[in-house]
């Protein structure tokens, strides 16, 4: 990856031999003769490092430095003087200078200490993906559901995920698709690299291919710099291509070729880049019927769908949602400080009757929708939005509620004993007794092969 470097100095014969000097060492620099022409510079391009002299006409070095930093906080900032100052020294360093050197600049000291700071931006790079790895392993336990159907899916995931086969991930909106991929990716050799999710039906039609494989400088109008595109930054990780559908014919095209060659060529460019990257695409929709309309390419089509993994909607799964219901209160108790400890059990039941067209995302929202307007301690039918009570249908929770209760009570028991093994806990969040939950186990005929699975 290219590093571009800004070099600020009121005195041409000093700013000119460093950036030729840099130029040949293989940065990208770009050069200014005040803090005012620095800004512009700042503002058209993107610039790692800045290196400025400490005294300039008008603004100084130091407040062009916390300017930059105030708006671009990522950028390093090597001050240099031609007065040796411990004073000024401390006080550049103080103020976020990455290092402080005096003039007559020595060319191979500057260099290493920009090596340094190339070193310390890839620690940092590193550093935030580890915590984006955490945080997604973390998400692969927030896969909830003790069902056959998702159950499944976790099998599935173990096993594509030591491969580097290209993953299809299918099924309606809300079923939680990118968590799906993260745990794919966070589980695989590739977990150390790059994970990088792109929403295709986000990015205008205009620019995607320019978003996926990057541009050359003047390919078109808006095009000032060059400019890495995603599976560039990809480059050993995993790519997680969200609504594939979305994608034009001709940027199909280029793809196919980036999977099949493990190449690519910036819009622009006569030349191509290696890369190897894993593709995880999504689609809600049907990609072979959009094969037949001719809306999508065949061969890609099977290119990505190495592997498929369906994951069914909240319908299919019906008895996932008491354990979803629970994870979302505990999610939602810790964000609103709350201490609701369930819901009621005609809320239950309407919750299991709805019919959840925009999946797991729809009872998400409407659990934290509740839990801000309940005033107690469980949350109850009037907490639930007017909207989803009038499409509910009320007779539903009223015709036969003793075996419409029994039956919900007996799904609800095996659900939260997947989820918590040791009785005691499981008896504590359903807010009943140890012996009352023995009782009800016996009273159900609950067996172990319908808590886990077994056959």
């Amino acid at each position: 990856m290219t590093h571009h470097v800004l070099i600020v100095d009121d005195e041409k014969d000093i700013r000119e031999p460093l950036g030729e000097f840099l130029d040949g060492e293989g940065f990208l620099t770009l050069l200014a003769a005040d803090a005012n022409e620095a800004m512009d510079k700042m503002f058209e391009y993107h610039v790692d490092t800045v290196i400025s002299d400490i005294r300039l006409p008008g603004k100084n070095g130091l407040e062009l430095m916390r300017d930059i930093l105030n708006e671009y906080p990522e950028t390093s900032f090597i001050i240099m003087t031609a007065y040796a100052s411990v004073d000024s020294a401390v006080e550049a360093l103080r103020a976020g200078a990455f290092d402080y050197m005096v003039k007559p600049v020595d060319f191979s000291e500057l260099l290493h200490r920009l090596k340094r700071i190339m070193e310390h931006r890839v620690m940092l790079r590193q550093n935030m993906q580890f915590r984006k790895m955490v945080h997604a392993e973390e998400g692969f336990h927030e896969i909830i559901g003790n069902s056959r159907a998702m159950k499944q899916v976790i099998e599935n995931i173990r096993k594509v995920a030591g491969s580097n086969g290209n993953v299809l991930l299918t099924g309606e909106s809300g079923t939680g698709k990118e968590l799906v991929a993260k745990a794919i990716h966070f589980n695989s050799p590739r977990k150390n690299n790059v994970f990088l999710p792109v929403n295709s039906s986000a990015i205008s039609p205009n620019l995607i291919e320019s978003e996926l494989f990057g541009h050359k400088k003047g390919s078109f109008t808006d095009a000032v710099e060059d400019r890495e595109g995603m599976f560039q930054a990809a480059d050993g990780g995993t790519i997680f291509l969200d609504e594939i559908a979305e994608i034009s014919m001709p940027v199909q095209a280029k793809l196919l070729r980036a999977i099949e060659e493990k190449e690519i060529r910036p819009v622009g460019s006569a030349h191509t880049i290696q890369v190897d990257v894993r593709i995880i695409a999504a689609t809600h929709r049907n990609l072979e019927d959009m094969i037949r309309r001719g809306t999508f390419r065949e061969d890609l089509f099977y290119r990505l769908n190495v592997v498929e993994i369906h994951l069914p909607g909240l319908d299919e799964r019906r008895e996932d949602i008491p354990l979803l219901v629970q994870h979302f209160i505990k999610k939602f108790n810790r964000e609103m400080h709350h201490s609701i400890t369930g819901v009621s059990n005609s809320t239950m039941q309407a919750l299991m009757a709805h019919r959840w067209k925009g999946g797991v995302r729809e009872l998400e929202n409407i659990i934290e929708r509740a839990m801000i307007f309940c005033d107690g301690e469980v949350i109850t039918m009037e907490d639930l939005p007017p909207q989803f009570l009038a499409r509910a249908n009320i007779s539903t929770f009223t015709e036969n509620l003793k075996e419409s209760l029994r039956a919900y009570e007996r799904r609800h028991i095996i659900s939260i004993l997947g989820a918590y093994p040791d009785k005691r806990e499981a008896a504590r969040v359903m807010g009943i007794g140890l012996s009352s939950l023995y009782r009800k186990i016996e009273e159900h005929r609950i067996t172990p092969g319908e808590i886990f699975g077994q056959e």
